[in-house]
């Protein structure tokens, strides 16, 4: 039995879930998720809970779908209500970002500045020349934009220069120790 799948998704104030055979969708204050889930799931809606059931609880694939499936409107509901955020720090001499519009600008020891632009539901925004914010409703759209500017300069391991998570711990490593 799995322990995500089994519990149930509380509907906040605020959010309105519909149910429309395997599509489910939740609109909030900012803006409108939906989730298609796998005919091996059910999923019904009463008391202001969401259950997520599966239709075979002996069949291994339906209990490996049921906790992804649960998450996944979890997930919708939670983007619409609260939102999700990715922190991104940028260290390095010289290595900065700004925006131009909507927009990111990086200048990260390149020949040219590298251009970011968002996708549609997803803001980025810069405080400090260093520290960059991604914000949007839906989770797997935000944690890509973010790799996707981690992976214009990942941190490298002799220096520790480039673009890292929030509290990101990058393991160092000894340079040349030169001849003896």
């Amino acid at each position: 039995m799995s322990r995500i799948g089994k519990k149930p998704v509380i509907i906040p104030e605020g959010v309105e879930v519909k149910i429309d055979g395997q599509v489910v969708t939740a609109k909030g204050p900012l803006g409108t998720e939906t989730v298609e889930l796998r005919p091996e799931v059910t999923v019904k809606s009463e008391n202001n809970e969401i259950i997520v059931d599966i239709k075979n609880h002996d069949d291994r694939k339906s209990r490996a779908l049921w906790g992804l499936s649960r998450t996944l409107v979890n997930n919708a509901v939670e983007g619409v209500k609260h939102g999700f955020t990715k922190k991104l720090e940028i260290q390095g001499v010289g290595y900065r970002a700004n925006m131009e519009g909507s927009n990111l600008n990086l200048v990260l020891g390149y020949s040219h500045p590298i251009l970011v632009t968002p996708p549609e539901g997803v803001k980025i925004a810069v405080e400090a020349n260093t520290k960059i914010t991604v914000t949007g409703s839906n989770k797997q759209a935000v944690g890509d934009v973010a790799a996707e500017i981690r992976g214009k300069r990942p941190p490298e391991v002799y220096k520790g220069k480039g673009i890292r998570y929030e509290g990101e711990y990058v393991r160092r490593k000894a340079g040349k120790t030169g001849k003896k």
